[in-house]
């Protein structure tokens, strides 16, 4: 990509962003604050995140579908971190958990557990208790366990999840309907589940599909939609229906964003006309987690080191897949920012991370090595890797023994730490102190 396409990219970048991420003198700003001011304060690697573009997505969400009644529930995997879930509380979204620890964090982030929804799947019948014991409504999706469900709670509420004939997503890792997906009560067997409810006193009061992950074409969306809506028809005395999330973000600079009105649009329409035919207004909820958080984000990494290799250029950073695993689990390709400069010659790059692995690189796809053509990198700079507030530190570990950076929000030329920098005694204290 030449140097034009290079700067047309980050205006247009910019533009999508809300303004919020910027240049100013050759020298890169995140909610106002510049990167080597944030990186000087709370070191290197380091997650920053945008509180003005959590909000506004959120709020594109609920302009969007204009069917009431209606809940957004945040697919929290996406990204635990209580204060950016605190964030969203306060602006009325529900929560969608899928693990003891997600409960606990929505529940410590001020959360009712009524706008708690927990989705299991193949998880310790002890996970069931631990939500149903804090009033958070359970998501089923094998016949097995709502059979158990019934035997231990008597004429409880569940939700049901339903795996439907429709699969999506940006990798076959994250496609979570069909015929292929681990996922749901096949769609064949909705009778199974009505009989199961019907014989034990068991009130169904939601079903709930999520196809995958990714996705941007509302069309796709509006397919798995039908397809809910005709096997909800069947079931009596719903409350509610759930859409599942996977709405996706463009990452490459060719992608499009999907087109979020007509999304909106067509799923109000098609619930609507659902809920005529059905007999009652139900609550529509969706369950969005990338498109909240992924925008919001920005992994900052300091240059370590400088390599002419035989066929690239490697620039070695303070980071890794330990921190940022998406692409070498996926070959996701994540922009890729100068820290301190935004144009002057552009040379093939490859970035490369600190620990002891091949495929620890950012610059890839699924069949390895992809140069990108980056300002050149020196010993020193800072790199900022963007949409990684999805999936980013959620999915982090302590791989080489390295601990995990800290986590900030930025606003308004503001920053504030909201996950402290792990340390080596953050590893090994305990074990350590039980082997004394």
């Amino acid at each position: 990509m030449d140097r034009c396409m290079i700067i047309f990219y980050i205006m247009v970048y910019h533009e999508k962003r809300d303004g919020v991420m910027n240049y100013q003198d050759e020298r890169l700003f995140i909610g106002g604050v510049g990167v080597h001011a944030l990186v000087e304060e709370f070191g290197s690697p380091l997650y920053v995140y945008e509180e003005d573009t959590i909000r506004e997505r959120v709020r594109e969400l609920e302009r969007a579908i204009t069917y009431r009644p209606k809940e957004i529930k945040y697919a929290c995997k996406a990204n635990t971190n209580v204060e950016i879930m605190r964030i969203l509380c306060k602006e009325g979204a529900g929560i969608d958990a899928v693990s003891p620890g997600e409960i606990r964090a929505a529940l410590n982030a001020g959360f009712d557990p009524s706008r708690i929804l927990f989705t299991a799947n193949n998880v310790p019948w002890e996970e069931i208790e631990y939500a149903v014991e804090r009033g958070v409504m359970v998501n089923i999706d094998s016949l097995s366990y709502l059979r158990r469900f019934s035997d231990a709670y008597p004429k409880g509420e569940v939700c049901v999840r339903i795996n439907p004939s429709v699969g999506a997503g940006h990798h076959n890792h994250v496609i979570t309907g069909g015929p292929e997906s681990k996922f749901g009560i096949p769609h064949s067997r909705v009778d199974e589940i009505m009989d199961t409810a019907r014989e034990r006193g068991l009130r169904i009061r939601g079903i709930h599909q999520h196809i995958g992950s990714g996705i941007l074409s509302a069309d796709t969306f509006i397919k798995a939609v039908k397809v809910l809506v005709d096997i909800a028809s069947g079931f009596q005395d719903l409350s509610f229906v759930d859409f599942g999330g996977g709405i996706g973000v463009p990452y490459r600079e060719q992608e499009k964003r999907i087109d979020i009105v007509k999304l909106g649009t067509l799923i109000a329409e098609e619930f609507s006309a659902f809920c005529d035919s059905y007999g009652k207004k139900l609550t529509l909820l969706i369950e969005p987690g990338r498109y909240i958080v992924a925008e919001s984000g920005y992994l900052l990494a300091s240059v370590t080191a400088v390599k002419d290799g035989e066929k690239h250029r490697f620039v070695g950073v303070n980071t890794g897949f330990n921190h940022l695993l998406r692409p070498a689990m996926y070959g996701s390709y994540h922009h890729i920012l100068h820290g301190g400069k935004n144009s002057g010659a552009q040379v093939p790059q490859v970035i490369a991370g600190y620990l002891c692995e091949s495929g620890d690189t950012f610059t890839r796809d699924e069949n390895g090595i992809v140069d990108r053509e980056l300002p050149v990198l020196e010993e020193g700079d800072i790199v900022c890797i963007c949409n990684a507030g999805a999936y980013g530190y959620s999915m982090a570990s302590q791989y080489n023994s390295r601990p995990r950076p800290a986590e900030v929000i930025v606003k308004d030329g503001n920053a504030r730490c909201v996950r402290r920098r792990e340390t080596l005694d953050d590893i090994f204290e305990s074990s350590e102190a039980e082997r004394r």
